[in-house]
C-alpha cells in the first residue's frame, strides 16, 4: 500500500510541474488576428489579455463599423486563445499515460 501512495505522489508532482510549464508557455505566447480585411489588429497573449490594438484611421469615422469588426476581433483571438488551452490540456495528459502509481507493486 505505500509503494502505492509513493505512486500517488510522484504522479501528483508530475501533473503540478506540467500544468506549470504549460502555464508558463501559454503565457508567453502571442496570437494576433485581423478584422476587416487588416482594418483592425488585436494581439492577445495566452491569458487572454490584449497586449496591442492597431486600428486603421479609416474607422475613426465610423463608429458602428469599428465596433462590429473590434468584436469579431477580439472574439477571434480569444477563440485562438481557448484552442491552445486546450490542445496543451490534452497533450499534458496524453503525456501522462506513461506514468504508473501502482509500479512497483
Amino acid at each position: 500500500m505505500f509503494s502505492n501512495m509513493e505512486g500517488m505522489g510522484k504522479m501528483f508532482e508530475s501533473v503540478q510541474e506540467s500544468a506549470t510549464k504549460i502555464q508558463d508557455e501559454l503565457e508567453s505566447k502571442t496570437f494576433t488576428t485581423k478584422s476587416g480585411g487588416g482594418l483592425i489588429e488585436v494581439s492577445i497573449n495566452g491569458k487572454g489579455e490584449v497586449v496591442d490594438l492597431n486600428i486603421d484611421d479609416s474607422l475613426l469615422e465610423d463608429k458602428s463599423s469599428l465596433q462590429i469588426l473590434l468584436i469579431g476581433a477580439l472574439n477571434d483571438a480569444n477563440q485562438m486563445v481557448q484552442q491552445n488551452q486546450k490542445s496543451s490540456a490534452m497533450g499534458m495528459l496524453s503525456g501522462l499515460g506513461g506514468i504508473n502509481p501502482f509500479a512497483g507493486k
